[in-house]
C-alpha cells in the first residue's frame, strides 16, 4: 500500500512541476515575466500561464498512471 501512494505522490509531483516549467518557459517564449515587480499585464500572465501548465502536468500524470494500473491485473478488485 506504500509504495502506490509513494508512486502516486511522486508522479503528481513530477506531472506538477514539470507543467509548471513548461508554462514558466512558454511565458518566457511570449515574454511574459512572473517576477515582474507589480501585478501587471506580463506578471498575470506569467501566473496564469505557469498555474495552468501545473494543474495539465498533473492531469495528464494522473492519466497516465491510471492507464499504467489497468494493465497491471490486481487480485483485490474481484
Amino acid at each position: 500500500m506504500n509504495g502506490k501512494l509513494l508512486q502516486e505522490g511522486l508522479s503528481d509531483a513530477l506531472g506538477f512541476v514539470g507543467g509548471a516549467l513548461l508554462g514558466f518557459w512558454m511565458g518566457r517564449l511570449f515574454d511574459f515575466d512572473i517576477f515582474a515587480a507589480g501585478y501587471g499585464n506580463a506578471a498575470v500572465g506569467g501566473i496564469v500561464l505557469v498555474g495552468l501548465g501545473g494543474g495539465a502536468g498533473l492531469q495528464i500524470a494522473r492519466r497516465w498512471r491510471n492507464k499504467q494500473s489497468d494493465k497491471i491485473p490486481n487480485p483485490d478488485k474481484e
